[in-house]
């Protein structure tokens, strides 16, 4: 007995099917929006609106008060490149980025590799002092070093009489030629603890049979390190690299309390430059200005840095 297929329901069947596919996809398309539109109105309110007005007010001589009236299109800008002390703030946060690349950085992989794989009694112990830094806000931070430089009282010149009894009190903040260091001694006690642990987190993820491997072909500790741990990190290292420069080009709160800039403009970055000369001194047409340009070199570095360098850890994690 042969049974034949009935048409109409192979028509419902199908359908059925599409209505199920198609009430899945708007399904998935509400999901996608009722997560996706929170963060597109908090990106205009915070992110796209403030810039294009501080885009729009560069372009004006203005107060902050009363209408927009006195149009001077690129003046704010010409004027900003030929001031010397925002060519001194722009070079100080280019120190400061260099510094913490050079000093910073290194000295958390350093201490993740000595805390968290060597075999220092008391590591936990270590680990919790090393990180607690981080975890006081900017502020606090700032008033303990501020006592910490005190030209008279502070610890800093204690340290330095210890082993040269008969030195001067050093004018830590107030000295023009190691204020920027001294400023930078701040920042990389504040943030190396976050770069460290972030270090510790990607070596726990470091097969130990490959670097056993790597001891028993003959390599000693350094080439380990050098061959094996650090290449197993390198997607690490590369985020915390672009952490770092974003972080040090938006330093304020730190440099602010501690120096307000001085002494002589020899500590103004960018973010204090435009708060002192743009917001106190109620010129918010050149703060604006500033305000631009500093958007400028962050987006152009993060744009550049992800296709450039982070592109090949986006790939990995997608072929994953």
């Amino acid at each position: 007995m042969v049974v034949k297929a009935v048409p109409h329901l192979d028509k419902q069947r199908d359908m059925s099917s599409d209505q199920y596919n198609r009430r899945q996809s708007l399904n998935r398309m509400i999901a996608i929006l009722f997560f996706l539109i929170p963060g597109m109105i908090f990106f205009f309110a915070f992110v796209l609106i403030p810039v294009s007005n501080s885009l729009y007010y560069s372009v004006f001589n203005w107060n902050g008060l009363g209408p927009l009236t006195d149009f001077v299109g690129l003046r704010n800008y010409n004027f900003l490149l030929n001031q010397p002390a925002f060519q001194q703030s722009i070079q100080n946060s280019l120190t400061i980025v260099i510094l913490s690349l050079l000093v910073q950085l290194p000295m958390a992989l350093a201490l993740a590799l000595v805390v968290g794989r060597g075999h220092l009694r008391g590591r936990s112990i270590f680990r919790t002092i090393l990180f607690i830094p981080f975890v006081f806000s900017e502020v606090i931070t700032a008033y303990i070093w501020s006592y910490v430089y005190h030209p008279r009282d502070g610890l800093a010149n204690f340290i330095v009489h210890l082993f040269a009894p008969g030195a001067e009190n050093m004018l830590w903040l107030a000295d023009k030629d190691i204020a920027l260091l001294a400023v930078f001694a701040v920042i990389t006690w504040k943030y190396f603890g976050l770069h460290m642990i972030l270090y510790m987190a990607a070596l726990q993820g470091v097969p130990q049979d490959l670097e056993e491997a790597a001891r028993l072909d003959g390599a000693d500790e350094m080439q380990v390190i050098r061959h094996v741990t650090l290449p197993m990190i390198g997607s690490t290292i590369r985020l915390t690299v672009y952490l770092s420069v974003l972080g040090s080009f938006q330093q304020f709160v730190l440099i602010w309390i501690l120096t307000e800039g001085g002494p002589a403009n020899a500590t103004h970055v960018l973010a204090t430059y435009l708060y002192k000369f743009g917001i106190i001194s109620w010129k918010l047409g050149v703060g604006s200005a500033i305000a631009v340009m500093l958007f400028i070199i962050t987006f152009t570095f993060s744009l550049i840095y992800q296709v450039v360098v982070l592109r090949r850890d986006y790939d990995t994690q997608f072929v994953n």
